[in-house]
C-alpha cells in the first residue's frame, strides 16, 4: 500500500491531509516566511533560507521576494535562474528548470491539478510535472499550468497561458499560449 506521499511522488491521486505531506507543507511555509518577510533582500541569511527551502537548485538562483512554493524540494534549477517578483511554484510534483532562465513578475508555475469528477475532487488531488528548457524567458504575469514541457531558449510573452508544450527556440504568447515564430539561435 502507498503512502500519500507515494502517490503524490508518483502522479497518482493522493489526499492532501496525508501527514508526511502536512509536515513538509508546513516545513516550506516557515521557510517562506522567513524568506519573505524575515529577510526580503538576498542576504547571506536569505540565501541559507534557499538552500534549505530548494535543495536541488544550482548556483546563482536569486528569487526575488516575495516567492511562494508549495514544497521546495520538488523544485530542480540549473544556474543562474532568476524569479522576479510575486511568484508561485505550486512544486507537487517535479518542475525541472533549466540553466539561464529567467522569470518575469507573477509568474505561476502549477503542476497541481484536481480530479474532473467531482466527487473525488472533494478529497484528492493530481500532479503533473513541468520542464522549463535552458535559456528562456517567461514573462511577468505568465501562466504555465500542469504536464507542460517549454523547450530550451523560448520565450513565453507577458500574461500568457501556456496549455500545450512549446517547441525550442520558439515565441509563444496568448491566451492559450500560441507559438507565433521561431527565434534565431
Amino acid at each position: 500500500m502507498k503512502t500519500e506521499k507515494e502517490k503524490f511522488d508518483d502522479g497518482e491521486p493522493y489526499l492532501l491531509g496525508g501527514v508526511e505531506l502536512k509536515k513538509d507543507r508546513r516545513t516550506a511555509k516557515n521557510l517562506l516566511h522567513r524568506l519573505n518577510v524575515t529577510e526580503y533582500r538576498m542576504t547571506k541569511a536569505a540565501r541559507l533560507i534557499l538552500g534549505e527551502l530548494l535543495p536541488n537548485a544550482g548556483n546563482n538562483l536569486y528569487i526575488e521576494p516575495p516567492f511562494f512554493c508549495d514544497y521546495g524540494y520538488n523544485i530542480f534549477c540549473g544556474e543562474n535562474v532568476f524569479f522576479n517578483v510575486n511568484c508561485v511554484v505550486l512544486d507537487e510534483n517535479k518542475v525541472t528548470i533549466g540553466s539561464n532562465v529567467f522569470f518575469g513578475p507573477g509568474t505561476q508555475i502549477y503542476t497541481a491539478s484536481h480530479p474532473l469528477e467531482a466527487m473525488m475532487r472533494r478529497t484528492h488531488k493530481i500532479s503533473k510535472p513541468v520542464t522549463i528548457g535552458d535559456d528562456c524567458w517567461i514573462g511577468g504575469n505568465s501562466v504555465i499550468c500542469p504536464g507542460i514541457t517549454i523547450g530550451k531558449g523560448c520565450v513565453i510573452g507577458a500574461g500568457s497561458v501556456v496549455t500545450k508544450n512549446i517547441p525550442d527556440n520558439t515565441l509563444a504568447v496568448g491566451n492559450p499560449a500560441k507559438v507565433i515564430r521561431k527565434l534565431n539561435q
